[in-house]
């Protein structure tokens, strides 16, 4: 019996694995012990002295007990259990004559789990059953409360311990049977088992361990810590998730390493030593302009990204590196400076000539006010009726925004009029197109009246001079 108790405590701490649904059945096979009393729940304080005593037991040294059990759902299961033994010791140690005892009975277990969250090391049930007794031929029908637990090696096998209480006394005896009433066992018993027992019924293709119902991989053997699915890197995202399942990596990288840890990917990441930004492939931005330093023709000072990350104080469109006139807006074939219109060798310069006409545009926009185009017409007319060699068109905005966006807001007005007069046959060639942004202001840009006049296009006639 030591040695029995001593099992008990060592399989206590073995892990336990609950009969559900994903090992619906369970059969187990074991040895029982019948415990004669006398005395009801009358007299608890006796029935527990007689319960505790195990020199009392009536046990054969041999396969003793079976039984079948199926879980039906939210913790309930149903057991049919049978059992054979020999009774030669009465309720008070008294020898009685030997006799050969059976029994049958049909109960419902409830897993204590479900109310108190699982126990990791410990699967402990409330159990009902009924059935009947036999004793040498003489039944006994009982109703049996019960208690019990299962520890578990793994997932399938397991140890089963139960306890129950066996009493006949709420039925009556009518004289004519002795269905109620077995002589020696009278109303009550104990009846105490131990046996081994073998989960089955669940179906898993893949033989992890994991039941089909249950795998989110069920052809791909994988661990239940990941329901059923493979990380072959160990990096904790299974494959299925992994973009690099053979390469450790980050859950913010789907899976694929990150040597800076800049959160970009090695094989997304431009520059995988350096971190960086997302939006820069992973490459760093030093002075923060939106251009990577590895493309920064100016890594330490904050430029603009058409000027290859180097500053542009008069937003002409060429940095102030290269920019000969660094504060007046220019030309980008003139190294920045205003214009130095030669048209040839001999020194003929085109130069401005009379304001002919000046347009509108609408705030922040490149198109047109309404009425503009029917002006622009007449702009047209009066170049095929003269001698005019050709236009100046000079796009202006006023000083709301930053400077740079201003220039290339203004260029393309000017743009969007010289489209205009192409699409209506001039020759490009007889255009001089400029933008200004926002260093000719005809008015102030502290009311909203000034503004709109400075948000203009205007035309001048060209002409030549040496």
């Amino acid at each position: 019996m030591k040695k029995l108790l001593l099992l008990v405590l060592v399989l206590v701490f073995v892990n336990s694995n609950a009969q559900d649904k994903n090992r619906p059945w369970a059969i187990g096979v074991g040895i029982n012990g019948i415990d004669l009393t006398h005395y009801g729940i009358d007299n608890v304080g006796q029935q527990f002295k007689d319960y505790i005593t195990v020199n009392d037991l009536n046990v054969i040294p041999v396969l003793s007990r079976i039984y079948v059990a199926k879980y039906i759902g939210k913790g309930f299961s149903l057991d049919l259990a049978g059992s054979i033994n020999k009774i030669d010791k009465g309720a008070h140690y008294e020898p009685l004559e030997e006799k050969t005892y059976y029994s049958l009975d049909l109960g419902v277990r409830y897993d204590v789990n479900n109310l108190i969250g699982e126990t990791g090391w410990f699967d402990p049930y409330v159990k009902f059953a009924a059935g009947t007794a036999w004793l040498d031929g003489n039944a006994l029908a009982a109703l049996s409360p019960g208690l019990g637990f299962n520890t578990w090696f793994n997932d399938k096998i397991g140890l089963n311990f139960e306890t129950a209480y066996k009493s006949s006394a709420i039925f009556k005896n009518d004289g004519d049977s002795d269905l109620v009433y077995a002589f020696d066992i009278k109303n009550y018993h104990f009846q105490h088992s131990i046996s081994l027992v073998y989960k089955f019924g669940a179906k898993d293709a893949d033989k992890d361990g994991v039941p089909d119902k249950e795998d989110l991989c069920p052809e791909i053997a994988g661990s239940k810590e990941f329901f059923g699915c493979p990380d072959t890197d160990g990096d904790g995202i299974v494959d299925k998730d992994d973009s690099c399942p053979e390469l450790a990596g980050t859950a913010k990288t789907k899976g694929c390493p990150d040597s800076d840890g800049d959160g970009v990917a090695d094989k997304d990441d431009a520059c995988p030593q350096l971190a960086g930004k997302a939006t820069l492939k992973g490459c760093p931005d030093t002075d923060g302009d939106g251009v990577a330093d590895k493309d920064d023709a100016c890594p330490g000072t904050a430029g603009a990204i058409d000027g290859g990350g180097c500053p542009d104080s008069d937003g002409d469109g060429v940095a102030d590196k290269d920019d000969n006139c660094p504060n007046e807006v220019g030309l980008t074939s003139n190294n920045g400076c205003p214009e130095n219109l030669s048209l040839d060798s001999e020194g003929v310069t085109k130069v401005k000539g009379d304001l002919i006409k000046t347009v509108e545009f609408n705030f922040g926009t490149y198109t047109f006010k309404a009425g503009v185009a029917k002006r622009l017409d007449e702009v047209i007319a009066q170049l095929n009726e003269s001698d005019i060699i050709g236009l100046f068109v000079e796009g202006h905005s006023d000083s709301t925004g930053p400077a740079a966006y201003n220039v290339k807001l203004s260029q393309q007005r000017a743009d969007a009029v010289a489209d205009y007069f192409i699409s209506k046959g001039i020759e490009k060639s007889r255009l001089v197109i400029m933008g200004y942004g926002e260093t000719k202001p005809l008015e102030s840009n502290n009311t909203s009246k000034g503004r709109a006049e400075n948000r203009r296009v205007e035309i001048s006639i060209l002409e030549l001079k040496k």
